[in-house]
Protein backbone atom coordinates (compact mmCIF):
# COMPACT_ATOMS: atom_id res chain seq x y z
CA UNK A 1 0.00 0.00 0.00
CA UNK A 2 1.44 3.05 -0.88
CA UNK A 3 1.21 6.22 1.00
CA UNK A 4 -1.17 8.25 -1.20
CA UNK A 5 -3.74 5.36 -1.44
CA UNK A 6 -6.22 5.41 1.55
CA UNK A 7 -6.15 2.76 3.92
CA UNK A 8 -9.50 0.26 3.24
CA UNK A 9 -10.11 -0.44 6.33
CA UNK A 10 -11.85 3.33 6.92
CA UNK A 11 -14.58 2.48 4.49
CA UNK A 12 -15.46 -0.41 6.67
CA UNK A 13 -17.94 1.38 8.93
CA UNK A 14 -19.60 2.82 6.01
CA UNK A 15 -21.07 -0.40 5.19
CA UNK A 16 -22.45 -1.47 8.68
CA UNK A 17 -26.06 -0.36 8.05
CA UNK A 18 -26.20 -2.75 4.95
CA UNK A 19 -24.00 -5.79 6.62
CA UNK A 20 -26.44 -5.66 9.75
CA UNK A 21 -29.69 -5.76 7.25
CA UNK A 22 -28.59 -8.86 5.37
CA UNK A 23 -27.59 -10.35 8.64
CA UNK A 24 -30.79 -10.06 9.98
CA UNK A 25 -32.83 -11.48 6.58
CA UNK A 26 -30.58 -14.10 7.19
CA UNK A 27 -30.56 -15.21 10.34
CA UNK A 28 -33.98 -13.36 11.81
CA UNK A 29 -32.34 -12.60 14.90
CA UNK A 30 -30.88 -9.61 15.81
CA UNK A 31 -28.36 -11.00 18.20
CA UNK A 32 -27.34 -13.66 15.92
CA UNK A 33 -26.95 -11.02 13.12
CA UNK A 34 -25.18 -8.85 15.41
CA UNK A 35 -22.52 -11.75 15.75
CA UNK A 36 -22.05 -12.45 12.53
CA UNK A 37 -21.59 -8.70 11.59
CA UNK A 38 -19.06 -8.82 14.45
CA UNK A 39 -17.13 -11.59 13.41
CA UNK A 40 -17.24 -10.48 9.27
CA UNK A 41 -15.50 -7.12 10.50
CA UNK A 42 -12.98 -9.45 12.58
CA UNK A 43 -12.43 -11.41 9.94
CA UNK A 44 -12.43 -8.12 7.28
CA UNK A 45 -9.59 -6.45 9.58
CA UNK A 46 -7.56 -9.56 9.79
CA UNK A 47 -7.41 -10.19 6.13
CA UNK A 48 -7.57 -7.05 4.82
CA UNK A 49 -4.28 -7.42 2.68
CA UNK A 50 -6.67 -9.64 0.32
CA UNK A 51 -9.16 -6.96 -0.49
CA UNK A 52 -8.29 -5.45 -3.91
CA UNK A 53 -7.71 -1.65 -3.85
CA UNK A 54 -10.55 -0.05 -5.94
CA UNK A 55 -12.73 -3.16 -5.97
CA UNK A 56 -15.95 -3.12 -4.56
CA UNK A 57 -15.27 -3.45 -0.58
CA UNK A 58 -19.03 -4.14 -0.09
CA UNK A 59 -19.43 -6.98 -2.16
CA UNK A 60 -16.14 -8.38 -0.36
CA UNK A 61 -17.72 -7.61 3.25
CA UNK A 62 -21.32 -9.29 2.12
CA UNK A 63 -19.51 -12.26 0.37
CA UNK A 64 -17.43 -12.71 3.86
CA UNK A 65 -20.64 -12.09 5.61
CA UNK A 66 -22.56 -14.72 4.06
CA UNK A 67 -19.86 -17.13 4.32
CA UNK A 68 -19.70 -16.63 8.25
CA UNK A 69 -23.26 -17.18 8.40
CA UNK A 70 -22.88 -20.29 5.91
CA UNK A 71 -20.48 -21.73 8.20
CA UNK A 72 -22.52 -21.15 11.54
CA UNK A 73 -25.78 -22.52 10.31
CA UNK A 74 -23.68 -25.86 9.76
CA UNK A 75 -22.90 -25.45 12.85
CA UNK A 76 -25.85 -25.26 14.61
CA UNK A 77 -27.26 -28.20 12.63
CA UNK A 78 -25.99 -30.16 15.49
CA UNK A 79 -27.68 -27.91 18.25
CA UNK A 80 -30.93 -27.54 19.77
CA UNK A 81 -32.50 -24.47 18.46
CA UNK A 82 -35.84 -22.60 19.60
CA UNK A 83 -37.68 -24.25 16.39
CA UNK A 84 -41.14 -22.59 16.61
CA UNK A 85 -39.79 -19.43 17.46
CA UNK A 86 -41.84 -19.08 20.69
CA UNK A 87 -39.27 -18.04 23.28
CA UNK A 88 -38.07 -15.59 20.29
CA UNK A 89 -41.62 -14.14 20.04
CA UNK A 90 -41.63 -13.86 23.94
CA UNK A 91 -38.74 -11.14 23.50
CA UNK A 92 -39.56 -9.13 20.91
CA UNK A 93 -42.53 -7.73 19.29
CA UNK A 94 -42.24 -7.16 15.75
CA UNK A 95 -43.09 -3.33 14.28
CA UNK A 96 -47.09 -3.69 13.12
CA UNK A 97 -47.30 -2.79 8.97
CA UNK A 98 -50.10 -0.10 8.27
CA UNK A 99 -50.73 -0.94 5.01
CA UNK A 100 -52.35 -4.04 3.49
CA UNK A 101 -49.02 -5.86 3.67
CA UNK A 102 -48.45 -6.36 7.20
CA UNK A 103 -44.80 -7.15 8.12
CA UNK A 104 -46.06 -10.11 10.43
CA UNK A 105 -47.32 -11.53 6.95
CA UNK A 106 -44.40 -10.63 5.37
CA UNK A 107 -41.94 -12.10 7.70
CA UNK A 108 -43.93 -15.51 7.76
CA UNK A 109 -43.76 -15.57 4.15
CA UNK A 110 -40.32 -14.60 3.99
CA UNK A 111 -39.52 -17.26 6.62
CA UNK A 112 -40.66 -19.97 4.69
CA UNK A 113 -38.30 -19.26 1.49
CA UNK A 114 -35.06 -21.32 1.24
CA UNK A 115 -31.59 -19.75 2.63
CA UNK A 116 -30.60 -19.67 -1.61
CA UNK A 117 -33.96 -17.39 -2.64
CA UNK A 118 -33.74 -15.40 1.12
CA UNK A 119 -30.51 -14.46 0.13
CA UNK A 120 -30.92 -13.97 -3.48
CA UNK A 121 -34.11 -11.34 -2.83
CA UNK A 122 -32.06 -9.23 -0.12
CA UNK A 123 -29.11 -8.73 -2.08
CA UNK A 124 -30.86 -8.20 -5.43
CA UNK A 125 -34.12 -6.77 -3.88
CA UNK A 126 -32.94 -5.02 -0.79
CA UNK A 127 -29.52 -4.80 -1.14
CA UNK A 128 -30.02 -2.99 -4.46
CA UNK A 129 -26.47 -5.19 -6.06
CA UNK A 130 -27.10 -6.08 -9.62
CA UNK A 131 -27.60 -9.87 -10.39
CA UNK A 132 -24.29 -10.09 -11.78
CA UNK A 133 -22.53 -8.52 -8.16
CA UNK A 134 -25.24 -11.15 -6.54
CA UNK A 135 -23.61 -14.24 -8.56
CA UNK A 136 -20.45 -13.21 -7.95
CA UNK A 137 -20.66 -12.96 -4.08
CA UNK A 138 -22.75 -16.20 -3.64
CA UNK A 139 -20.72 -18.30 -6.52
CA UNK A 140 -22.85 -18.99 -8.77
CA UNK A 141 -23.97 -18.38 -12.27
CA UNK A 142 -25.94 -14.78 -12.93
CA UNK A 143 -29.13 -17.29 -14.33
CA UNK A 144 -28.96 -18.81 -11.41
CA UNK A 145 -29.31 -15.35 -9.40
CA UNK A 146 -32.16 -14.31 -11.73
CA UNK A 147 -34.14 -17.86 -11.39
CA UNK A 148 -33.72 -17.65 -7.65
CA UNK A 149 -35.11 -14.08 -7.66
CA UNK A 150 -37.76 -14.75 -9.78
CA UNK A 151 -39.21 -18.18 -8.04
CA UNK A 152 -38.85 -16.37 -4.58
CA UNK A 153 -41.06 -13.39 -5.78
CA UNK A 154 -43.49 -15.69 -6.79
CA UNK A 155 -43.29 -18.10 -3.97
CA UNK A 156 -43.78 -14.69 -1.84
CA UNK A 157 -46.78 -13.41 -3.98
CA UNK A 158 -48.38 -16.78 -3.28
CA UNK A 159 -48.21 -17.14 0.27
CA UNK A 160 -49.00 -13.74 0.54
CA UNK A 161 -51.82 -14.23 -1.64
CA UNK A 162 -50.93 -11.31 -3.94
CA UNK A 163 -52.03 -11.03 -7.67
CA UNK A 164 -51.50 -8.26 -10.21
CA UNK A 165 -55.00 -7.28 -9.65
CA UNK A 166 -54.16 -6.42 -6.16
CA UNK A 167 -52.94 -3.06 -4.92
CA UNK A 168 -50.33 -3.17 -2.06
CA UNK A 169 -49.48 -0.39 0.08
CA UNK A 170 -45.91 -0.48 1.12
CA UNK A 171 -44.56 1.78 3.41
CA UNK A 172 -41.08 0.05 3.99
CA UNK A 173 -38.23 0.82 1.16
CA UNK A 174 -36.52 -2.79 1.68
CA UNK A 175 -39.72 -4.78 2.03
CA UNK A 176 -40.53 -2.84 -1.21
CA UNK A 177 -37.67 -4.01 -3.02
CA UNK A 178 -37.52 -7.27 -2.28
CA UNK A 179 -41.27 -7.52 -3.60
CA UNK A 180 -41.31 -5.43 -6.48
CA UNK A 181 -41.29 -7.28 -10.08
CA UNK A 182 -37.74 -6.57 -12.13
CA UNK A 183 -37.45 -7.11 -15.47
CA UNK A 184 -35.06 -9.98 -15.60
CA UNK A 185 -32.30 -8.62 -18.34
Amino acid sequence: MTEQSTDPRKELVEHLGALRAFAVSLTRNQATADDIVQDTLVKAWTNIGSFEPGSNMRAWLFTILRNTYYSLHRKRKREVEDVNGAHTESLAKKPCHDGRLNMRDFYEAFDQLNDEQREALVLVGAGGFSYEEAAGMCGVKTGTIKSRVNRARARLAELMEIDDESQIELTDSVTAGIVAQQSVA
